[in-house]
């Protein structure tokens, strides 16, 4: 089997398909062969569907996915398949009986479901190590953390065994693990896509978004998964762009704001090097690049993990008091931590979130887009890891926008000397999620990507 086909974008591989120069069966085919031969040593997937069931031509209607293989998180429902959430013990015992909103509209589009990919344990955890399916791996260097709670989605694109994926973002569970594992990722703004059929984390904050290789890419799966759903609490009627046109347009005479000051630069140097690097490549492109102090972040990062472990001790408030033993260490912990959340810690922290959001509005009334680093660290070993002290430092500068509800997209900007990868964030007012891929086209055809 000729797995050189893996190696393409979504986006070629779909140009491919439309020119007759692979088939439906040759794609699929080549990503089962990269399953099989990479994802005993990687821990992507915990289930595939054999065989994947290749659609067919539906005359008179637009599917911009046909035959293209992606893969879904574990805390998303696909019918037929179980839905474990990383949990074994509480999930995952019969098989879901209808599909989530977002895998409906995949299908519907056309795509190739290989199956379901690792997860850490119910989203709460950002390293991607389960004691219960054990730790996802990060293709660039098994010996360390692929980042989550999206582990086995990122780990999945990134390795060629899927053109694309399905994650979830609560704190930054989609761009923590694209960061770490050199792909693009993308919360939408709150509400964007449905999120009726994944298991919650906090309703609240509950994000699903793509994984993908490219920003051409991600732009093709959001434009597939976006929408209104009139039976989700938190979706919102708000029309969706079509997010590719116009990719191409530049960010010339853009006003972009670089994140700056001690919370942004308490950061590895060469995470921060290759975030200010890429700001000068944003002033190449033609933007006016100005450095900005963006006041009570930290303080909103903390109101996010506040309400997040709250909001997941609400949840799972039966499972914690029957079987606290069949959660995960790390998991238990922040599960009581959340518990513990008093109402006044509670309220105070809705009144962080209505605050920064007023912030951010006039914010953007004043910049098109800010950037700033994904995580602050590169890709951590695994051995001796403590999952829930290390997290922080990984949700420090996504967990901000959950809280804000904004769209918010990482992609690749470099590798640290020992060749891993470093992630840019960048970041723009609510439903400009075209304007956020905009900027992220321009810079990674900057880069040569």
């Amino acid at each position: 089997m000729d797995t050189s086909l893996t190696g393409h974008s979504l986006a070629a591989a779909r140009a491919l398909l439309r020119a007759g120069k692979c088939s439906p069966e040759d794609l699929t085919a080549a990503c089962l062969a990269v399953i099989e031969a990479k994802n005993p040593a990687l821990n992507a997937f915990n289930c595939t569907i054999d065989p994947p069931q290749l659609p067919t031509l539906q005359p008179g209607t637009d599917q911009p996915l046909l035959s293209i293989p992606v893969a879904i998180k574990d805390l998303v429902d696909v019918a037929g398949l179980p839905s474990g959430a990383g949990s074994p013990k509480f999930f995952g015992h019969q098989p879901a009986l209808k599909d989530a909103v977002a895998v409906e509209k995949l299908k519907a589009a056309g795509a190739v479901i290989l199956g379901k990919t690792n997860t850490h344990e119910i989203a709460l955890g950002i390293t991607g190590i389960n004691p219960h399916t054990g730790a996802v791996y990060n293709p660039h260097d098994p010996r360390r953390i692929t980042g989550g709670s999206s582990s086995g989605s990122a780990t999945a694109v990134a390795s060629g065994m899927a053109f694309g994926a399905l994650g979830t973002d609560t704190g930054g569970s989609i761009r923590i693990p694209a960061a770490l594992c050199g792909v693009a990722g993308l919360k939408p703004t709150v509400g964007r896509v449905s999120t009726r059929g994944v298991l919650p984390l906090s309703w609240n904050f509950d994000h699903v978004g793509p994984i993908a290789r490219t920003v051409e890419d991600i732009a093709i799966l959001l434009g597939v998964i976006a929408g209104y759903d009139s039976q989700d609490p938190a979706s919102q009627d708000v029309p969706v762009d079509d997010y590719l046109t116009g990719l191409a347009g530049g960010v010339r005479g853009w006003r972009v704001a670089f994140a700056v000051g001690s919370y942004v630069e308490e950061c590895e140097p060469e995470v921060l090097a290759a975030v200010r690097g890429a700001a000068d490549r944003f002033a190449s492109l033609g933007a006016e690049v100005r450095e900005v102090e963006i006041p009570r972040l930290r303080e909103a990062a903390t109101a996010n993990g506040t309400m997040v472990v709250a909001d997941a001790a609400a949840f799972h408030r039966d499972r914690l008091a029957a079987h606290p033993d069949w959660f995960g260490a790390d998991v238990r912990e922040r599960l009581e931590k959340g518990r513990a959340v008093t109402s006044t810690d509670y309220a105070l922290a809705r009144r962080t979130q209505a605050e920064m959001r007023r912030y951010f509005d006039l914010f953007f009334a004043e910049y098109d887009l800010l950037m700033l680093p994904t995580t602050a660290v590169i890709a951590a070993h695994i051995e001796g890891l403590d999952s829930a002290a290390y997290a922080p430092r990984l949700t420090r500068f996504t967990a901000p926008f959950n809280l804000t509800g904004l769209p918010a997209l990482s992609l690749p900007c470099g590798t640290s000397s020992d060749g891993m990868p470093i992630g840019l964030q960048l970041v723009g007012p609510a439903w400009a999620e075209a304007r956020v891929l905009r900027a992220g086209q321009a810079f990674e055809r900057a880069l040569g990507g």
